[in-house]
């Protein structure tokens, strides 16, 4: 049995495992279920994440990872274990070498966490890569070439904005605004308006199935169910995705100043690049309708969404596994 190669896209809402060869073999919520009392794992990922808020007392589902970095140590490392053995990842013969993405402005503090955690899985030898080169990567760009190529990754904990070129990041920015925060908008906006609280599950169905932020179908409507605070009742709402659009719209600003930032310190040649090449959007916050509408409006520069924006990273991890030479020089 030959050692396998992996990359790893340990992200905040998802794991993604590419392994060499067999292309993306497992994409699983970033979520452990753990008796509280025991402290002993119960279950991982998809099942895991079905138990998020309906948990009794002594069990537990914990996300593990927060903003792109390690949260609880001993967690990630249970979630990493169980999804190497799952994808037979691991055997008594062999040991992998692992890439793994982290977001770009992590401290080498984290980066050594997130290395560490994967070594005691039995990694042979472990690459750190950060998430927008590999995202750009995966997205089909030549980021080796001497020219300006432009990515935000938008993912569930971290939003990554990059120029990239000769295969480096020339500037960028990391913010913890992404996915995760446009739920606990949605949780908040729903919370004061209609007096309703709801749960981190059904703020992600909004978000999937009514959302947009920008002169998207606004009479696109859904109903909610939750606890009316008032009279401690369960209750339903309708809503529409004009008020999701007010929900996300801080955030969504935020993102799009911070793009506005890393593009002013971008050389000018470079600027020149990404004016014809455009920008790409990569990350499951990339399929939010109306954003790279809203973003080629507020930016005046084209911008396009990858082609498959969730397995943009793992499919990256992928590319740069076979061209180890790429992270090794």
């Amino acid at each position: 049995m030959f050692a396998k190669d992996i990359g790893i896209d340990l992200g905040t809402a998802n794991v993604l495992i590419f392994v060499k060869g067999q292309g993306i073999v497992l994409n699983e919520p970033s979520v452990v279920a753990i008796d509280s009392e025991t402290k002993k794992p119960l279950a991982v990922g998809l099942e895991a994440r079905e138990m998020l808020g309906r948990t009794p007392g002594s069990v537990q589902a914990i996300r593990p990872m927060k903003d792109g970095v390690i949260a609880d140590f001993e967690i990630t490392e249970v979630m990493l274990d169980y999804f190497l053995k799952k994808i037979n990842g691991k055997s008594l013969f062999s040991k992998p070498r692992i890439l793994i993405c982290c977001p770009s402005n992590i401290t080498q503090v984290e980066k050594n966490a997130i290395k560490e955690a994967a070594e005691r899985t039995g990694a042979k030898k472990v690459y750190i890569e950060e998430e927008p080169k590999v995202a750009a990567t995966g997205a089909g760009l030549n980021i080796s070439a001497p020219s300006g190529n432009m990515v935000v990754d938008i993912g569930g904990g971290t939003t990554d904005i990059a120029v990239l070129s000769l295969g480096s990041i020339v500037t960028s920015s990391s913010i913890k605004i992404a996915g995760n925060t446009f739920d606990s908008d949605i949780i908040k906006y729903i919370k004061e308006k209609y007096k309703l609280l709801i749960g981190d599950r059904t703020a992600e169905d909004i978000k999937l199935t009514i959302g947009t932020v920008y002169k998207g179908d606004k009479n696109k409507k859904m109903e909610v169910r939750g606890r009316n605070l008032t009279t401690g009742l369960p209750s339903t709402i309708t809503i529409s995705s004009e008020e999701i659009e007010e929900a996300l719209k801080d955030s969504v600003n935020v993102i799009i100043e911070t793009t506005k930032k890393v593009l002013e310190e971008t050389p000018p040649e470079l600027s020149a690049d990404i004016i014809d090449k455009g920008i790409i959007l990569t990350g499951g916050g990339a399929l939010i309708e109306g954003l790279d509408e809203l973003l080629k409006k507020e930016l005046d520069v084209p911008v396009y969404i990858a082609e498959s924006p969730l397995t943009c990273v793992a499919e990256g991890a992928g590319i740069l596994l076979n061209n180890l030479y790429l992270i090794e020089k």
